[in-house]
């Protein structure tokens, strides 16, 4: 039953259903079942794809995403963050909204499934850990305006060319001021206030879903008036039909990178997603997992004509608050949106445009985290530089760009972090203290030392990156100080490579040349294993490993120079008296 559980991981929380986790899922699917709805049709309309494919992908994602993730809470569907990258991706390739795009676009998603699938299978889920969140807040943030910006033109009526950058947007609709439709505005506006009313009052209702039909009614009393507004039209279907993904070689080449940007986006945004419920629900979650459930959601729904896709933020977040308790919510949250589409498909076909793009504007401005953002800027410069730089680069750049900024940026800050390691220097605390036998830190109060051992404690892992700083520090302590016995205290210490341990045999040869050592204490079981695998226990010396401090002073002690003992005031050891 194991080995299944591990291919099969729906089978471990299946066993766990009742009757009351089953009530509970069902009240929180409904709820994601209602607020998806608008959510999908807007999201398809900003990846540029006919409305119908967001609700396909809304039906089938979900659902292959719950029985092979390891979330019980993430609910994986169409995003913006996704929508706005397939845009960017496909446009330059075809028509938004053609059928060479629709087919692009499921082939781009097919192609991202399959490197999430590999990078699960290979165990890169724990790579996500070093991608700062800020790239999905920097990113989501920009994409936010963008997605924004292109939706305006849709409320006032002014001509703009898809697939501008930024800048040239706002100047197309700043230079097209005076074409203002009025009729578009009275419907964009009473969209967008109804909306912000309902979640202001009445938050427990679907204010997405209210806007749109106060949009969609004004439009057909105005409709009496004018010929301009312009309605989403019919569906052609309700349940997502088979589709095929172009398997042509030049379509592959011509995708692949995006494909990659895409996968790389998915996968940051649900892992991110599933670490900040996880901490909520108390559940531990499998980021090698995670990545398999969403490869595998996303090659079986680029043959259900559903488009690329990641976890939710809004969706997962509801879904935890209304209850559920699996995720079997996210499977029932798909079932019922099909049955829900039977009775308001046919009044999305008088759904305008510009109501649409008054409810995509309300979720752009609940896609910025401003808390987020503000607490980083407030404590992390780092962190802020991160944010800032993929913010920009996605309103300014190229999308794929901005996120590969982002994780390169989060991958340096990194490695800047673990190649300078803190090392303390140890002493033993006053002796008119209760801590008197206790090694402290001299950073915290001076404390006198002994002139002949050197106690320090490195607190990051030794590996090739960090060497080149533990090395400076220890021969600031032979060149500046004259000290050659330097005792290291590697309770911190989780992780040791080959390059590692070569730095430290050339300062231990160079300080045995000097009648002294380097010692470790408190090393931990699994590195010591390493240490003596590679011989390196065996290079430094079996004398030279304690496993209590006191054991390691008194042993050092020995070794040290009797006439410098003889005339030393500090007598801080027990063995100095």
């Amino acid at each position: 039953m194991i080995k299944f559980a591990s291919i099969f991981p729906f089978l471990a929380w299946f066993r766990l259903t009742t009757k009351e986790t089953i009530k509970a899922d069902f009240i929180a699917g409904l709820t994601g079942a209602i607020i998806v709805l608008p959510q999908s049709v807007a999201f398809a309309t900003i990846a540029g794809l006919p409305p119908e494919y967001g609700l396909y992908t809304a039906m089938v994602v979900p659902i292959i995403a719950a029985l092979f993730g390891s979330s019980f809470h993430l609910v994986s569907g169409p995003t913006t963050a996704i929508s706005i990258v397939v845009f960017a991706a496909i446009s330059k390739h075809a028509v938004p909204g053609s059928e060479e795009f629709v087919s692009m676009a499921l082939t781009l998603t097919f192609l991202a499934g399959v490197y999430q699938l590999v990078f699960g299978l290979a165990k890169f889920g724990m790579l996500t850990n070093f991608v700062s969140h800020n790239v999905v807040i920097g990113f989501t943030a920009g994409a936010a305006l963008l997605i924004a910006s292109s939706q305006v033109p849709y409320i006032l009526g002014i001509e703009v060319v898809k697939g501008e950058n930024f800048i040239d947007t706002w100047s197309d609709i700043f230079s097209g001021i005076g074409e203002i439709n009025l009729y578009l505005l009275v419907v964009g506006l009473s969209t967008l206030v109804s909306s912000i009313l309902v979640k202001l009052y009445k938050p427990q209702l679907p204010n997405l879903l209210i806007g749109m039909f106060v949009g969609g009614f004004v439009a057909f009393y105005l409709g009496n008036f004018t010929q301009t507004i312009e309605t989403v039209g019919v569906m052609p279907a309700y349940f997502p039909p088979l589709s095929t993904p172009d398997f042509s070689l030049n379509t592959l080449k011509s995708l692949a990178p995006e494909a990659f940007a895409i996968a790389l986006l998915g996968l940051i945004e649900a892992s991110s997603i599933g670490r900040s419920i996880a901490t909520k629900s108390n559940q531990k979650i499998d980021p090698s997992q995670e990545f398999i459930g969403q490869g595998a959601s996303n090659i079986v729904g680029s043959f259900f004509s559903s488009y690329a896709s990641s976890g939710s933020f809004t969706r997962t977040g509801v879904n935890y608050e209304a209850g559920a308790r699996s995720p079997l919510s996210a499977i029932l949250a798909a079932l019922i949106l099909m049955l829900i589409v039977f009775l308001v498909a046919p009044l999305i076909a008088y759904l305008p445009f510009a109501a649409m793009a008054s409810v995509i504007l309300v979720v752009s401005y609940n896609l910025i985290d401003f808390n987020h953002i503000k607490k980083t800027f407030s404590y992390s410069g780092s962190e802020s530089v991160i944010f800032t730089a993929t913010f920009l680069a996605t309103l300014i750049l190229e999308l794929e760009f901005a996120i590969y900024l982002g994780v390169l940026l989060s991958l340096m800050l990194f490695i800047a972090k673990t190649s300078t390691p803190e090392i303390h220097t140890l002493a033993f605390g006053s002796p008119t203290s209760e801590d008197s036998r206790k090694l402290q830190s001299i950073r915290k109060s001076p404390l006198t030392q002994c002139p002949q051992l050197k106690i320090i404690r490195i607190d990051m892992s030794i590996y090739f990156g960090s060497i080149n700083h533990i090395q400076k520090q220890i021969s600031r302590i032979i060149d500046n100080q004259r000290i050659h016995h330097i005792l290291i205290v590697a309770s911190g210490v989780n992780f040791i490579d080959l390059a590692g341990m070569e730095g430290l045999l050339v300062e231990d040869k160079r300080l045995k040349k000097l009648n002294g050592s380097l010692y470790f204490v408190s090393v931990k079981s699994s590195v010591l294993e390493f240490m003596e695998k590679v011989h390196f226990v065996d290079e430094i010396g079996k004398d030279n490993f304690f496993e209590i401090k006191e054991d390691a002073i008194k042993k050092i002690y020995e070794r040290l120079d009797r006439d410098k003992c003889a005339k030393c005031q500090a007598l801080i050891f027990r063995e100095c008296q």
